[in-house]
């Protein structure tokens, strides 16, 4: 059978590359009884695949039964698969043949695979190995013929690497995988798809179909469609029946997409999505922020420098966090000298090694003097003391200090009182 027939006799919309190679591997596959597992997302069809895959083979006048293995209680489960005898646990009044006896000689799809319980996977693994089980509350072992076709959402992989999921089981699964792309991996197709849903849905109840215009497609085509082909459809069929005309435009469509996932449309490249994309940039502002309160800082230490009479104004700094700032960042070992005296006015200071102020911080400045931050200091709390005739808290006050850390201060260089 070729492609496009295969494509019409189930009704399957759709043109690109992924999408004819996951059914062609389905057709080739058919034909044998190899153990299949089908991968894709939430709702792009992985049970038409199933139907595919019995329909050609030779086992399509024999039953076929789709199992969801994540809407079966883990409690019954076994017994839904396996069956059980009477009395077997509580509620067995009578014995049930399960999926996997009732099915032999046809198919069983298995539903979201990696929803079974690693005892579950056991037996199945049996099954596949050797064709046998066992009926709950039995020790009978039974034959049966079926062929297993599994579909998962996840990736078994790394389950397995969890603990999740058996590994013997999932490479005895993976014999013939097939994935099935998402809807978003199929943009082209994505017109297609609404117009054959709203045409299905006209004719069903005699209604006219509705329209796209080309913006409307264009966002139809944009939107991430987190449900695949299954929210697709239930889109195509809200519309028709909601919408007030038959001509929609992208406001109107719009309208019925889900706000929710609206951060799983494409992003247009340098247009920002809100004040910070990730903590990554987050952290990047801090950075920045930090910067410019050291600028800050250093800019104030300069103008100290230059003007006295500010020193009073201004908080008290440490000893050791100014000599630091003043040799890592005033001094750096690559500034140029520049040769500009300070102003007559600067405040004077013991004289020690020459201090080089880096050009970009402040007008090129020689400081011919060092900085001698505790003979400031101290001279400041001494006049400060006088001023208020030894009153600590009005000196304190006055010098932008605590009173504790004016004692601590007064303690520190010997001063008498």
């Amino acid at each position: 059978m070729d492609l496009q027939s295969l494509k019409n006799r189930f009704s399957i919309i759709g043109n690109t590359p992924l999408l004819n190679h996951a059914l062609n591997t389905a057709e080739q596959v058919a034909a044998t009884d190899l153990t299949v597992l089908i991968v894709g997302e939430s709702g792009v069809g992985k049970e038409v695949f199933s139907q595919i895959i019995h329909s050609l083979s030779s086992r399509k006048h024999n039953p076929f039964i789709a199992v969801n293995c994540g809407a079966i209680p883990e409690g019954t489960i076994d017994s839904e698969l396996f069956g059980h005898e009477k009395g077997s646990f509580t509620g067995a009044v009578d014995s049930r043949k399960g999926y996997f006896e009732t099915v032999s000689g046809g198919t069983i799809f298995l539903d979201e695979i990696g929803e079974l319980p690693l005892g579950t996977q056991a037996r199945l693994l049996r099954v596949l190995e050797t064709g046998e089980f066992i009926r709950v509350g039995s020790s009978k072992v039974q034959k049966t013929d079926v062929r297993v076709i599994a579909a998962t959402n996840r990736e078994l992989i790394e389950f397995t690497e969890k603990g999740r999921f058996r590994e013997d089981l999932y490479y005895r699964l993976n014999t013939v995988p097939i994935r099935v792309p998402s809807l978003r991996d199929r943009k082209e197709d994505i017109p297609l798809l609404f117009r054959k849903f709203v045409v299905d849905f006209a004719e069903k109840y005699k209604t006219k179909p509705i329209y796209l215009d080309e913006e409307a497609k264009g966002l139809l085509t944009a939107y991430g469609w987190p449900g695949n082909v299954r929210e697709l459809k239930n889109i195509a069929e809200q519309i028709s029946v909601l919408s007030k005309n038959d001509h929609i435009d992208a406001a109107q469509l719009n309208s019925f997409l889900p706000k929710h996932t609206a951060n799983k449309m494409p992003m247009v490249t340098g247009t920002p999505v809100g004040e910070f994309a990730n903590e990554r940039e987050i952290l990047y502002k801090l950075f920045f922020d930090m910067k410019k309160d050291v600028n800050e800082l250093k800019k104030m230490f300069l103008e100290i420098l230059q003007n006295p009479s500010l020193s009073g104004q201004t908080a008290h700094f440490t000893k050791e966090a100014i000599i630091n700032e003043l040799k890592e960042d005033i001094a750096p070992s690559h500034a140029p000298v520049s040769t500009v005296s300070m102003p007559n006015n600067a405040m004077q200071l013991p004289h020690h090694q020459p201090v080089i102020i880096d050009n970009d911080l402040q007008n090129h400045y020689e400081i011919e003097e060092s900085l001698n931050i505790m003979d400031k200091e101290k001279e400041l709390i001494l006049k400060a003391l006088k001023k208020h005739r030894g009153r600590r808290k009005d000196a304190s006050t006055d010098l932008g200090i605590s009173e504790r850390t004016l004692y601590r201060k007064i303690k520190e260089y010997d001063i008498e009182e």
